[in-house]
């Protein structure tokens, strides 16, 4: 897995490319939203467009991000998610606990809610 960060408005989208399965990818990643944390960038979008595939430690990974983020006092959306990652998401309940929306912009523009 690879990623990028950019900022919208205010909010950091990072763009996830490629299969999230946990391991080391899980550190950087974190290691990142630690950074943004201390800059004081707390609301985040995850763009999961590139995505092909997600295990359980890739759906680890997601919830201590968001865990990561509310404890900051702000919030994590995911955008653009196959149905694949969608229907993962259905089984385990945790399109629940996530804000998920079709594009980037939307995910952006609810911060403003």
């Amino acid at each position: 897995m690879k990623f990028k960060s950019e900022e919208k408005h205010g909010v950091t989208v990072i763009a996830l490319d490629g299969n999230i399965m946990g391991g080391p990818d899980a550190t950087s990643l974190n290691d990142e939203l630690h950074k943004l944390v201390k800059e004081s960038k707390v609301k985040v979008v995850v763009d999961l467009g590139n995505v092909k595939f997600m295990n359980s430690s890739g759906l680890g990974m997601l919830i201590r991000s968001l865990t990561t983020l509310r404890n900051a006092g702000g919030d994590l959306k995911l955008a653009r998610a196959s149905e694949k990652i969608e229907s993962l998401l259905m089984v385990t309940k945790l399109i629940t606990v996530f804000d998920h929306y079709e594009s980037v912009d939307e995910a952006v523009g609810a911060f403003k809610k």
